[in-house]
């Protein structure tokens, strides 16, 4: 396993990773709470919104606006999201090589958290009336490149990317250069939480988004719309094709081989 010099202990690359990822998310959770730290939301909710809420919009978690509550079906799919992200740590235990391992356990965390653990979440708070949307919302029925990454992907960055940089840059530059900003600001964010920590593949998490966003711009142009990459199954094909295509540029194999899989090692220690 790959160590960090001057992490204490010489510590493992993945330790790095996650601490980066908190630092960060600290800082802009702490951010996103300082636009709206006038409102009239309770210290508890205010509490409750910094520490036990991942996502990062504060304006409608903090609103006195009552939401309804999920139904039981919601509850059952966010459990078994949760339950599946589990049996595909399970199950990266026992692939070979170590490349497919890392991928298995990767989409097994984000499953286990993003789309189940975050999502009871949002069931739990949405059941006591407060608005918190699933930070996933179906990514696989996206049918746009803008789409996927505006309305079902990981919406709390999604919240906090427009109102940092995509709402500055367009009252400057206009919307072109809004849309370039937002990715190329994803991509600085994973350089750091990904190839940083891994100590390789630096520079294709940008690339990644970069290409991104060119599509998003590629679909809303006069030639996009004549051939229809925006929407119906040639958007959902496009769109769905182009990150099948491009996500190991998001993922690269140092980051998969020196954080994922000894992490996975990590935690599957305990039970050998």
């Amino acid at each position: 396993m790959e160590t960090v010099p001057w992490l204490p202990g010489d510590g493992p690359r993945w330790a790095l990773m996650w601490a980066i990822a908190v630092v960060m998310f600290a800082v802009l959770k702490a951010a996103s709470f300082w636009w709206e730290r006038g409102g009239p939301a309770s210290s508890p909710r205010k509490l409750a919104y910094l520490f036990l809420w991942p996502g990062m919009d504060a304006r409608a978690f903090l609103s006195a606006k009552e939401v309804p509550p999920p139904s039981s079906r919601e509850w059952l799919a966010a459990g078994f999201k949760t339950v599946l992200g589990i049996v595909l740590l399970v199950l990266a235990t026992r692939l070979e090589p170590p490349l497919l391992s890392g991928w298995c356990a990767m989409v097994g965390i984000i499953f286990l958290l993003h789309f189940g653990a975050f999502h009871l979440l949002s069931c739990f708070w949405r059941s006591r009336g407060i608005d918190a949307v699933p930070l996933m919302n179906r990514p696989l029925l996206a049918t746009s490149v803008s789409g996927f990454w505006g309305r079902h992907w990981n919406i709390a960055f999604r919240d906090l990317t427009h109102r940092m940089v995509f709402k500055p840059v367009l009252r400057r530059h206009g919307g072109s250069a809004a849309v370039l900003a937002g990715f190329l600001f994803s991509g600085i964010l994973h350089e750091l939480a990904i190839t940083v920590p891994a100590g390789g593949g630096y520079g294709l998490p940008t690339v990644f988004f970069m290409i991104q966003g060119v599509a998003a711009l590629v679909e809303r142009s006069a030639f996009g719309k004549r051939c229809g990459l925006g929407a119906s199954f040639r958007g959902w094909t496009f769109t769905q094709g182009l990150l099948a295509l491009t996500v190991a540029l998001l993922f690269p194999p140092p980051f998969v081989l020196r954080i994922i899989y000894p992490f996975l090692e990590f935690l599957h220690r305990p039970f050998a």
